[in-house]
């Protein structure tokens, strides 16, 4: 069993950056593959970044590739997203969640346990 506690979240200016925390409990936090997801108002939740147990594989959406970073120290059971260059079209509810299998996981059916998920709200 995992727990996953998203922070960070927040108001921002088109152009700001934040960085999403994602705190894990458990022991076995280095078994779990880790995704990020968001939904925004009327949308599907969708998949936006990937990375695997060790951290040295990460997938991105295409809509965030190249300003969002995802990133994991397993010594501290977190993970993080960091955003830069915020657009409004970002603004969402983030969520994290884990994943036992190994490899790219870009599916919500693919993960096991999730998040309550943390609010970004970009304003142009």
């Amino acid at each position: 069993q995992v727990q996953l506690v998203e922070s960070g979240g927040g108001l921002v200016q088109a152009g700001g950056s934040l960085r999403l925390s994602c705190a894990a409990s458990g022991r076995t936090f280095t078994s779990y593959t880790m995704g990020w997801f968001r939904q925004a108002p009327g949308k599907e939740r969708e998949f936006v970044a990937h990375i695997s147990w060790s951290g040295s594989s990460t997938y991105y959406a295409d809509s965030v590739k190249g300003r969002f970073t995802i990133s994991r120290d397993n010594a501290k059971n977190t993970v993080y997203l960091q955003m830069n260059s915020l657009k409004p079209e970002d603004t969402a509810v983030y969520y994290c969640a884990a994943c036992r299998a190994n490899g790219i996981r870009r599916h919500e059916y693919e993960y096991d346990y999730w998040g309550q998920g943390t609010q970004v709200t970009v304003s142009s």
